[in-house]
């Protein structure tokens, strides 16, 4: 996901360059875009299938955000591979990812599947590690970390394991167990966002001192 991202390159999707060099601009029209607003529209119809009542709408949302998860992988490799830069995916990817992601934690809080200061340090970290890499965008390109990609693995992973509803295909101890090992994820991707987030910190104060 290319959920600034921290799958991608540097903390906008769709790659970039150092600053001051020359940046090709692609076409508006291209296939990283495409999956980019993809992800967008499936949004809507996440939150829309998660507020249905019924472990067939759990599924067809945790199907819907399988699916947009993935475009959120297609696209950022797209980009880089093809080059298929634009100012409009540099924008909207990270608005996409953010909004698919942070969406799913706070809706699995409302339905008391998730606790909510879970969810309140995970969105105060994204919005706020992101808003400060599109600052630090003006001085230098803060490359994602692995530290940042294996953050966004495991929010993923353990998001997935959170929304589907495993009990209603496989009752009984697996299904349970399964829920739990969504639960260890979650924690895991906890401990991870944090210490990225504090990790960045450090990233940009440095950047901001060399750039005086």
């Amino acid at each position: 996901m290319n959920a600034v991202s921290d799958t991608r390159p540097d903390p906008v999707p769709d790659g970039g360059s150092a600053p001051g060099a020359p940046e090709q601009e692609a076409p508006l029209l291209n296939i990283a875009n495409a999956l980019t607003v993809l992800r967008l529209v499936l949004v809507p119809v996440f939150i829309g299938l998660m507020l249905r009542d019924g472990d067939p709408a759990r599924l067809a949302a945790a199907l819907v955000f399988i699916v947009a998860a993935i475009t959120d992988r297609l696209d950022g490799q797209l980009a880089r591979s093809r080059n298929l830069i634009t100012s409009f995916g540099k924008i909207a990817d990270p608005i996409a990812d953010k909004a698919l992601t942070l969406s799913a934690f706070i809706l699995l809080s409302v339905a008391g599947r998730l606790w909510w200061w879970v969810t309140i340090v995970i969105l105060v970290r994204e919005l706020d590690i992101t808003l400060l890499r599109f600052v630090m965008l003006r001085r230098a390109v803060m490359a994602a970390s692995r530290g940042g990609k294996l953050k966004t693995v495991l929010q993923i992973s353990g998001l997935v394991l959170m929304l589907i509803p495993w009990t209603m295909f496989l009752p009984g101890a697996v299904g349970t167990a399964l829920t739990w090992l969504g639960w260890a994820v979650i924690g895991a991707a906890l401990v991870v966002t944090v210490v990225t987030g504090v990790d960045y910190c450090l990233q940009a104060r440095r950047i901001a001192r060399e750039n005086r």
